[in-house]
């Protein structure tokens, strides 16, 4: 039996797979007792992985933080369950009279977390959570008039105000374990990774999960593509993006961490502050999903309930295989394939297509993307693909429609990224990469592209799209 003289310290990890600032595990190490170190694959949906993508993900970062909490002293107990009867075995095998965990701020996640520290606490038990997951407290950074904030420009005016966030501590040197240590499922038995098809083969072509992979992107961003972010950024064949989302939604790496590696960089400034800005844009989504729960399905301006839909699951079902006919939209979706990622300028490409051009509700390409994605993160995502339909928060316009061609020609002038995924299309003249439609018969056979075989005619015709969208969002106008 456990030494009842030295209690130990729980602590719970959810989306915060890291040692380096961890204010609950720097808690617990300072406090001189021993520490289990836990993560609950939780029953709830909303609280773990959000969809496949992310557990192949989730399987790789529990193994690397367990690699890590086993250096410092002490091995990463898994446990599977409703989350208060986790917790409540583990207290009664050892003993403890202490939990801490970092703070989660989704709607399912507050009211597990709430019910379970009312619990404890009501039983004697210590109960503490620390702040981490964010750059801002949603409770607090309120509006004059004590609101949430419904704008993102004095959001980050605000955010500016409050002053810099936390400075980052350094992970724990060591952690007192418990011995015996408490029984821990095994990772393989949970079955995270995909097999019979193993699509995520090629996930590790660009990915390596855990807080070091986490350290040494943000150092190589810093030191490199941060100069020229803000005018690279938007160009999907660049590397020119941090590549930290994933990192953080599963909270790899702290924002506070990347927050403070731009500090006293000789970056230019516009560059330092427009990248701070897409992180403050991450504060934005949390805040709004923190004050309007129902975030992934629900309009946040319920004039767009009326909206008359009308795409078909054949039209969906296209799109989501990479084969709308237009090339820089398939490349975007088959890069998704892929890589389980999609480059943020071509998120905003496709989501368009699919809500502006077929007709199909944002909810349906909110739960591809949050199933597709290892960078899936609940408020983010719901909060963008309502931005691009136009029915969220300081939202793009409805009819901001964009045209798929003139993206692909912006953004991606040569072609380089359409051909990377779209490889049907690799020998298609620069002129036409992005409007194979509309290539002679000469230069679609000098390439090899038959349209309607090798490569799709378009689902449907941009113009006609357009007017019918246009006509749709006049319907709501005129209600």
């Amino acid at each position: 039996m456990p030494d009842k003289s030295k209690p130990p310290v729980i602590v719970w990890f959810r989306r915060d797979l890291r040692t380096d600032d961890n204010a609950a595990l720097s808690a617990a190490a300072d406090s001189g007792q021993p520490v289990v170190t836990l993560y609950i694959r939780e029953a709830a949906d909303g609280t773990g992985p959000l969809g496949a993508a992310q557990d192949w993900w989730l399987h790789h970062s529990l193994t690397t933080l367990g690699t890590s909490l086993r250096a410092l002293g002490t091995p990463l107990i898994l446990r599977s369950g409703d989350a208060g009867k986790v917790l409540d075995d583990l207290i009664e095998e050892t003993g403890a009279e202490t939990v801490y965990w970092n703070r989660r701020h989704d709607p399912a996640g507050i009211e597990i977390d709430t019910d379970i520290k009312a619990s404890l606490k009501g039983r004697g038990l210590a109960a503490k959570s620390f702040a981490g997951e964010l750059l801002h407290d949603p409770t607090r950074l309120l509006t004059g008039e004590k609101k949430p904030y419904r704008v993102y420009t004095p959001f980050w005016r605000a955010f500016e105000r409050d002053g810099e966030p936390h400075e980052p501590i350094d992970a724990p040197e060591k952690l007192v374990a418990l011995h015996p240590a408490p029984k821990s499922e095994a990772l393989d038995d949970w079955n995270l990774l995909p097999s019979k098809p193993d699509w995520a083969t090629t996930f590790s072509d660009i990915w390596t999960p855990g807080e070091d992979a986490a350290r040494e992107r943000l150092e190589t961003f810093v030191d490199g593509a941060i100069n020229g972010y803000q005018a690279k950024r938007d160009h999907p064949s660049i590397d020119a993006t941090s590549m930290l989302s994933p990192h953080l939604a599963m909270g790899e790496i702290s924002p506070a961490r990347v927050w403070h590696a731009t500090r006293g960089l000789k970056a230019p400034t516009d560059d330092v502050i427009h990248f701070r800005k897409e992180l403050v844009w991450r504060e934005f989504c949390h805040h709004l999903h923190f004050h309007f729960p129902a975030l992934a399905e629900k309009n946040w301006n319920d004039r767009f309930d009326a909206f008359p839909w009308e795409g078909s699951t054949k039209e969906f079902k296209a799109w989501t295989r990479g084969k709308t006919g237009y090339p820089i939209v398939d490349a975007g979706m088959r890069q998704l394939w892929q890589h389980g990622f999609m480059h943020n300028r071509v998120r905003m490409i496709t989501a368009s297509f699919l809500i502006k051009h077929l007709m199909i509700d944002w909810r349906r390409g909110e739960q591809w993307f949050r199933d597709t994605l290892v960078d899936a993160d609940a408020a983010s995502n719901a909060a963008n693909w309502q931005w691009v339909a136009g029915s969220g928060a300081d939202a793009s316009p409805f009819f901001r429609i964009f045209n798929p061609i003139l993206q692909g020609e912006k953004f991606d002038p040569d072609g380089t990224y359409v051909r990377r995924f779209v490889p049907e299309l690799e020998k298609l003249d620069a002129a036409f990469i992005h409007k194979p439609f509309d290539a002679p018969e000469s230069v679609l056979k000098k390439a090899g592209v038959v349209l309607g075989k090798t490569y799709p005619r378009p689902l449907v015709d941009h113009a006609k799209a357009r007017e019918r969208a246009l006509g749709a969002y006049k319907t709501l106008k005129d209600g």
